[in-house]
């Protein structure tokens, strides 16, 4: 026996021991793999066929652009379903998914700082490195428990028609509404809202972090009356742009670059002061489908034509390096990860947002909600 039919046979074993395949079934399978058939690929799909994985992100373009490049393409692969659900990962919702004791979902869109969090309480799996590649990431950007798997920016994006060729540089100008009449749109969520706030206040990219929670309050809850909306998924921010309720908002770059296409060019965007983080994909802890099933998923995302794809439907930055030369040269102005938008943008702290996050957002919550 080969040693790709040996793990084969020890993962099933494992499975019958978890519960997650009858003996019947393992024996089915077992001898498929003794066999040598062209089914040995399709071994977990033929558990998963049954129940399959859920993917949750947050929404909008994101659940047929994800299904596109990375459900469809799996599900060929491996006979495995992907069901897609935009309901949006926020730690409180991914907290509740594992406390109800009985988890729909497997697979999460997460920000790292939460899944850092989670995890170190429980509630994900440690992601497989035997499994996911970590020579197929950007060095520093896999973590114990979420694999990085795009980038992307908190970027400002603007009606170009109420500013003419007056556009904003930066967050002082987003908090000038003197200078940039119309209402604005923040995330509902804290993250961005508190460095833009320091960043116009006069504060230095550089000594953004620690962040001065008390002074980002202040000047958010000052402006207050200028904000129409605080957005929480994808399909909220491209709606306050595109409807005209909001003249300026900090949005995604991924959604901002299909706001640009769906507008035909009338809400813009830039990339100077914004504010780039990695995104990451994450297993819940016991998740439905099957931790193996979950972390080939996130291995198969890392096929750079894969990536690429999603370059193409959501402006996500390839996580993958090999992925960068495939980006046409006149598509690099809306690549988060782009050396000339990199230097012009500034990194989330993922280890003070895993440190402060939840006690920030209760206060960023308070005050807008007041």
């Amino acid at each position: 026996m080969n040693d790709t039919k040996k793990q084969t046979i020890e993962s099933l074993a494992e499975r019958t021991k978890r519960g997650e395949i009858s003996r019947r079934q393992f024996a089915q399978l077992a001898g498929l793999v003794l066999a040598g058939t062209p089914m040995l690929l399709r071994s977990t799909g033929a558990f998963a066929e049954t129940k399959g994985l859920v993917l949750v992100n947050w929404g909008g373009d994101a659940i047929t652009a994800y299904d596109a490049a990375y459900g469809q393409p799996f599900t060929k692969d491996t006979g495995i379903p992907v069901k897609m659900d935009g309901s949006g990962p926020t730690e409180g919702a991914i907290a509740a998914q594992f406390k109800s004791g009985a988890p729909t979902w497997d697979l999460v869109d997460v920000d790292p700082f939460s899944a850092i969090t989670l995890g170190g309480q429980g509630m994900l799996e440690p992601i497989d490195y035997s499994i996911v590649d970590k020579k197929k990431m950007r060095p520093g950007f896999g973590w114990e428990y979420a694999a990085s798997t795009y980038f992307f920016s908190y970027v400002i994006a603007y009606d170009s028609q109420k500013f003419g060729s007056n556009a904003p540089t930066g967050m002082a100008d987003f908090f000038d509404v003197k200078k940039f009449p119309g209402k604005r749109s923040l995330y509902k969520w804290g993250v961005s809202s508190w460095e833009a706030a320091l960043l116009a206040d006069g504060v230095a990219p550089a000594s953004l972090y620690p962040l001065d929670l008390k002074r980002a309050h202040d000047k958010i809850a000052a402006f207050k009356e200028n904000v129409v909306s605080y957005w929480g998924g994808g399909a909220e921010s491209q709606s306050v742009l595109l409807n005209g309720e909001a003249s300026m908002a900090i949005v995604w770059s991924t959604r901002a670059s299909l706001i640009e296409q769906d507008s035909g060019g009338q809400i813009k965007f830039i990339w100077d002061q914004g504010l780039i983080s990695p995104g990451a994909l994450a297993v819940l802890k016991n998740n439905p489908g099957g931790k193996e099933a979950a972390m080939k998923f996130i291995a198969s995302t890392q096929d750079p034509q894969k990536e690429l794809v999603m370059f193409d439907k959501l402006g996500q930055g390839p996580a993958n390096p090999a992925a960068d030369a495939l980006i046409p040269a006149d598509k690099k102005r809306v690549n988060p990860v782009d050396p000339e938008n990199m230097k012009k943008q500034i990194p989330l702290d993922m280890d003070w947002y895993a440190k402060n996050y939840g006690a920030a957002l209760d206060e960023y919550t308070k005050i807008i909600s007041a």
